[in-house]
């Protein structure tokens, strides 16, 4: 399979919106996490070098070091989703009086469910980034912001649907409970932080 993360944009969209199975849901997540943290990086690089700003410049360089690693990891697993598709497909086609169906079944749904929890961990990663940039960005930038936080926010609540709409297919498998379980308990601290940014970005520019 050809790398999606090598598509034009244009090209993506027309991927998106054909019958092609992948990209879907998973790949368009990592995507707009991936989005989402590159709108706070370009906050820090118009920000960095003004002078009313030169105190935060070593926090900067991290900043900017941390969304570099978030967005090429979450670019990364547009790919990792797609090819974890094709084996649960294949498995679907599988007889189910097969004896390797079972096992078969739920190690490739395992697999499925973990692109878009590791897109989940990233994502809340670039949350907290994204948190702070604020506080130490140009007003000229804060919509910017408040953007890449709504981003994150949709972004990690997409992943986490394709992460459900795995595990819940293997009824009392621990690995899988322990998946959706992680998978809740980030949305239920990040989804919060991304919209108190959203929120303090509307509050500020309403004011």
């Amino acid at each position: 399979m050809d790398s999606l993360v090598k598509l034009t944009c244009e090209d993506f969209s027309k991927e998106l919106f054909s019958k092609a199975p992948v990209p879907g849901g998973g790949g368009a997540a990592a995507y707009i996490g991936a989005l989402g943290v590159s709108l706070g990086a370009m906050a820090v690089n118009l920000t960095r070098g003004k002078k009313k700003f030169l105190e935060f410049e070593p926090e900067y360089e991290q900043m900017l070091t941390d969304a570099e690693l978030y967005c090429k990891r979450l670019l990364q697993l547009i790919d990792k989703d797609a090819a974890a598709f094709e084996p649960l497909s294949k498995a679907y086609s599988m007889p189910k009086d097969d004896p390797d169906y079972a096992e078969t079944m739920r190690n490739v749904t395992i697999t499925a469910a973990k692109a878009p929890l590791e897109m989940m961990r990233y994502i809340a990663l670039s949350i907290d980034l994204i948190e702070r940039i604020l506080q130490k960005c140009s007003k000229l930038m804060i919509s910017d912001v408040g953007c890449a936080a709504i981003a994150a926010e949709a972004a990690l609540e997409c992943a986490a649907l394709n992460v459900f709409v795995n595990t819940r297919t293997l009824k009392e498998d621990a690995e899988a409970d322990k998946m959706a379980r992680e998978a809740q308990q980030l949305l239920g601290d990040y989804i919060p932080k991304a919209v108190a940014v959203a929120d303090e970005v509307f509050d500020r520019l309403e004011a």
